[in-house]
């Protein structure tokens, strides 16, 4: 009944579950006191006693009232510590393991499950933690507080109840099974939900132009339609569940006050211990009965605390401690497969000097994509090194590796915030002349003091600006960075003839103080670079300049050609 993975994933704050656990059996000793109290007063109501005598029970009542309602709310205030630190705590460590894989994916899990998990995955768990494993123990632990002290009255009774306690857990074990697996369809359905939803809004605008948002309408639906029927099994199930709990703990309850009736009518039991038995007698079945109306919500939870378990288990990027001295990259043999049975780079061989270009080219499918995730430190090699100034990049300080790096890419991000802080990203102490210098090299200096200076907020996803806009803006930012490596992965895709041409002058001129290196489907980008890697199927094919490549008249001056041709036919 309590995940083991999930109980260790709340480290130090594992004290308040035990603390919430103790007050509520303080709590139930003071009802215990209190009902105690009642009988007292009865039993001194059967003997006709004086008027004062009925100040003490009354006294013993008003401190358990007391302690009982203090005990309540420092219960409450416990479980609400427990709740915001376990959040604060899991949000924390989610975020972070998220930084800590850095451009590694997450498992495959999509945008919108991302958000799900840290977001609604952790307040489903605060539930588990706050509410479900302090409420197991007490309930663990009230049946048998409870029959250590009736046992002493009517061992018969007591008994009864005792062996009555157990059948609430094993209706709840019976369903546990199956509510993990309904559960774990509920918390997949409403993240497909989550996906197919933030597709729709995202794609909106292509859906109108190609007329297919009824057909995207219908599918949501029915999406919309799986998570409903799996919400209904969700709460059938509970409804099930809560219905057999309760027969067991009133049926419990009944048998015992049935034996403390039959034992005032043919044992010789006080009137007034029957009359404890059986107001305690519900008692032993309450713990247990709100604990069955928990496991529910908890079973949502450790779904979720699964996901997050899983990201959190994600093995974190090797690096090491060594400082970056030499700028000059190689890749030394270099074998990678993404599912460890195909190859996607095969014995590959690169070198990237400190400076000048370096342009790596090929069909789609090629391996230009996967050595860029090499050369960032994405992925590492299942065969061969990956070294920077001869030290293997898994022994180099990432903070170290990265503050000589930058990447510009057909999809860099560039954040809803106003220009100036965007390129504060790149360079907390940048001046404005030096922001302008970087936007004039890129031709944007004049846009940005037109348009609201520095002060312009960029819209999410940079919207209110054009693409090629965008491409050349992200190029300012990492100007700014003043890195002594860039890589230019696809950074001229989709853009128009004047952002490229600009963003191509830019790669040139760096080139003469930086290592640049270009990843592009488009040769005729790559001509001025100093050496081309050309690729097929994982392999490197043929490198060297391009007039080189061009006499030897294989792969790549057959590629250059076709392309070449293709964009005369296209100027026609």
């Amino acid at each position: 009944m309590i995940d083991k993975e999930l109980f260790r994933l709340i480290g130090k704050n594992k004290k308040y579950i035990f603390v919430a656990a103790l007050l509520q059996v303080f709590g139930l000793l003071a009802n215990v006191g209190i009902t105690a109290s009642i009988c007292w007063a009865v039993s001194l109501v059967i003997e006709n006693a004086e008027p004062l005598n009925y100040i003490y029970p009354a006294i013993c009542a008003v401190v358990g009232i007391v302690i009982r309602y203090a005990m309540t709310r420092l219960t409450g205030d416990v479980k609400d510590i427990l709740g915001r630190k376990v959040k604060k705590d899991l949000r924390e460590r989610t975020y972070n393991k998220i930084v800590k894989l850095g451009v590694r994916s997450t498992d495959g899990m999509s945008m919108a499950g991302l958000t799900q998990v840290s977001m609604e995955g952790v307040e489903q768990l605060d539930l588990y933690y706050s509410s479900y494993l302090p409420q197991f123990f007490f309930a663990m632990l009230a049946p048998v507080i409870l029959f250590i002290i009736c046992v002493w009255i009517d061992w018969r009774t007591a008994l009864v109840l005792l062996a009555c306690v157990p059948l609430i857990p094993v209706s709840i074990i019976a369903v546990s099974k199956y509510a993990k697996k309904i559960f774990a369809k509920y918390w997949g359905k409403y993240t497909s939900m989550g996906d197919k939803f933030l597709d729709s809004v995202q794609g909106l605008k292509e859906l109108k132009i190609f007329k297919t948002d009824l057909a995207q309408h219908k599918r949501m639906n029915e999406s919309a339609e799986e998570f409903r029927k799996i919400t209904m099994k969700v709460l059938v199930m509970q409804l099930a569940s809560t219905t057999i709990m309760d027969l067991v703990a009133y049926g419990g309850a009944g048998a015992g006050i049935a034996l403390a009736v039959c034992g005032t009518a043919f044992w010789g039991l006080n009137p007034v211990y029957a009359l404890f038995l059986t107001l305690v007698a519900v008692e032993f079945f309450l713990p247990l009965r709100s604990f069955g109306s928990a496991f529910h919500v908890a079973m949502n939870g450790a779904s979720a605390g699964k996901k997050i378990i899983a990201l959190l288990n994600t093995p974190d990027p090797v690096w090491g401690t060594q400082c970056v001295g030499s700028k000059k990259i190689e890749l030394n043999g270099v074998t990678f497969s993404y599912d460890g049975t195909r190859d996607v780079l095969k014995e590959v061989n690169m070198t990237f000097p400190e400076k000048g270009m370096t342009a790596i080219v090929g069909e789609s499918g090629c391996g230009k994509s996967t050595v860029v995730n090499m050369l960032v430190g994405a992925f590492r090699p299942k065969c061969g090194s990956v070294t920077v100034g001869g030290v293997p990049l898994e022994n180099v300080s990432r903070e170290s590796y990265y503050s000589h790096l930058a990447q510009v890419s057909y999809n860099t991000y560039i954040f809803n915030a106003t220009v100036r802080e965007n390129f504060y990203l790149a360079k907390r102490d940048v001046s404005d002349e030096e922001i302008y210098s970087a936007l004039q090299k890129v031709n944007l200096a004049d846009f940005i003091r037109e348009n609201g200076g520095l002060e312009k907020v960029i819209t999410e996803d940079a919207n209110n600006i054009s693409g090629g806009q965008k491409q050349r803006l992200a190029l300012a930012v990492n100007l700014v960075a003043d890195k002594d490596i860039y890589v230019f992965d696809e950074a001229t895709s989709n853009i128009d003839v004047e952002s490229e041409g600009i963003i191509m002058h830019n790669m040139k001129e760096l080139s003469k103080e930086k290592s640049v290196i270009v990843i592009s489907h488009r040769l005729a980008n790559v001509v001025p670079a100093d050496n081309i890697y050309y690729m097929e199927n994982g392999e490197i094919k043929e490198s060297g300049a391009h007039s080189a490549l061009m006499t030897a008249k294989a792969g790549y001056e057959k590629l250059f050609t076709a392309q070449k041709n293709l964009e005369e036919g296209y100027a026609l």
